[in-house]
């Protein structure tokens, strides 16, 4: 479970740690701005496609072979990443990267819910979760500093070591099993099509829509289509068959409903805090990577004080209460940082990175704890599958509905400070006078070219101040999102009345 665990950590991780060293690989590679966004854009394709297929092909070679295999092959194609030298060659070994990356994730739910007796699958849990939300912060900060120190190839040779690990772990504690290729011979095949094609669509429609103008573009509109006659026909598929590639009549249980609704949002609001800090912080505060990378550390780090202390928590106390004070220390948090203004830094978001942590703590082990509670072993698998992808939906829609969001109000707030600062107004007027006035102290020996400046530098600093009020309209968004996530724990049984941490 240990090596599982750490190789699904590899695979969250290696989605920000590439992030940090984009600018880099893209001038390596010889790629543009947007050619380079698929090399992010094909990892995470991959990885959600990969994820609801993992049940039925670990069913079919073996828990054992399929692990191991997808952790050797994840290991093979990072290394490869690392000696490409074309965007073509990139894109293809990330989406491999990618697909295998995908396997280790649901994998190391289902073995924490297969190995593990009852009054452990807490804990097998809380490690789950620290995989979950320590990969995304991490990532930015390890991706910066061994960028910086080694170059971008870096970034990928970081899996050789941890992957090691991983795979004398899983070589010597996994059981070993007898394949079941029939299940090859009678998959859920059209099953598996409209997934495939369905998730992989939707995750380039979420990840490429806003740079291209979402149904303006007809590449963006047509992979919408496909996306949602592909899932729609996936749904219809699942419930029909026999033998179902995931069961999504777990779906209809109360509690797994609870878990998964709560998981989007949180999905939603982890995922969307990862973008937008750092987009803050370089764009206003013109902060570096490393600089980025230390200030996301503190919506981590402190998390591995209080997960630890979790199993006995949820012993003591109803773990429905643990997700509810979570979910508003973790709202706070946001609320916090809705006044926010060019004058706050990394010191300034210290205390509400802090709050957040411990809020996002005692949220993620108890809701992946009550989503596999009272799961059986054959339907591990399907389980796992809908929880991770659900998160990971979560997060491509929450990322690409505040790309949208953050342009949309800050051309409101253009408008509204535009109101104030205009030619008519006589602190405007003024304060153009005394910025030409220092232009022309400064060199500039046209008063005309003096006044031009003055009203870029006007211009500029309104621009600032309505970017920067945008953030603040995101947190209380957020925020928002959290407080409506409260709701799905109203689904969610008596923990009496599940197998968590104790006998049945």
């Amino acid at each position: 479970m240990f090596g599982a665990t750490v190789g699904a950590f590899m695979a969250i991780l290696n989605i920000q740690v590439v992030n940090a060293s984009l600018s880099d690989i893209r001038g390596a590679i010889g790629a543009g701005v947007d050619e380079g966004a698929w090399i992010t854009t094909a990892y995470l394709v991959a990885e959600v496609v990969a994820i609801p297929l993992t049940g039925w092909l670990a069913g079919a070679l073996s828990t054992r072979r399929y692990l191991l295999g997808s952790a050797v092959l994840f290991l093979v194609f990072s290394v490869g990443c690392a000696f490409a030298t074309s965007l073509g060659q990139m894109v293809t070994l990330r989406a491999l990267q990618g697909f295998f990356g995908g396997v280790l994730i649901p994998m190391a739910f289902v073995l924490i819910v297969r190995l593990l007796p009852p009054a452990k699958v807490v804990i097998g849990m809380a490690m789950f979760s620290v995989c979950a939300t320590l990969g995304p912060v991490v990532g930015p900060s390890a991706g910066g500093f061994l960028n910086n120190a080694f170059g971008w190839q870096a970034v990928f040779l970081l899996n050789l070591a941890p992957g090691a690990l991983m795979l004398v772990m899983l070589f010597f504690s996994l059981e070993r099993e007898p394949m079941q290729l029939g299940l090859l011979r009678h998959g859920d095949w059209w099953g598996i099509l409209t997934v495939s094609l369905g998730l992989g669509a939707l995750q380039t429609v979420l990840e490429e829509g806003e740079k291209n103008d979402w149904l303006a573009s007809p590449f963006i509109s047509r992979l919408a289509a496909v996306a949602a006659v592909c899932l729609v026909g996936f749904v219809w598929i699942e419930l029909r068959a026999a033998r179902p590639l995931v069961n999504l009549r777990l779906l209809m249980r109360r509690n797994f409903l609870g878990a998964a609704l709560g998981t989007f949002a949180l999905g939603v609001v982890m995922y969307g805090t990862i973008f937008v800090l750092p987009v803050y912080l370089a764009e206003v505060q013109r902060y570096n990577s490393a600089q980025i990378g230390a200030v996301l550390l503190w919506t981590g780090l402190p998390q591995l004080l209080v997960i630890p202390f979790l199993p006995l928590l949820m012993r003591r106390l109803d773990a429905r209460w643990l997700i509810v004070l979570g979910l508003l220390l973790w709202a706070a948090s946001n609320f916090m940082n809705v006044t926010i203004s060019t004058d706050v830094g990394g010191e300034q978001l210290m205390l509400p990175n802090v709050v957040r942590a411990i809020g996002q703590a005692l949220v993620m082990t108890p809701i992946t704890v009550l989503a596999a509670a009272g799961i059986e072993d054959e339907n591990a698998a399907s389980a796992s599958a809908l929880v991770n992808v659900v998160r990971n939906l979560g997060g491509a829609v929450g990322i690409a509905a505040l790309q949208t969001f953050l342009v949309h109000r800050e051309q409101f707030h253009i408008q509204m400070l535009g109101q104030s600062v205009s030619m008519f107004d006589e602190n405007t007027r003024r304060h153009l006078d005394e910025l030409a006035q220092y232009f022309l102290s400064q060199g500039v020996s046209d008063p005309g070219v003096a006044l031009q400046k003055a009203l870029v530098a006007i211009g500029q600093r309104v621009r600032l101040e309505a970017y920067t009020m945008a953030f603040g309209d995101i947190f209380f968004v957020l925020g928002g999102v959290l407080l409506a996530a409260v709701l799905s724990v109203l689904l969610l049984k008596k923990p009496g009345a599940l197998s968590i941490g104790g006998d049945h």
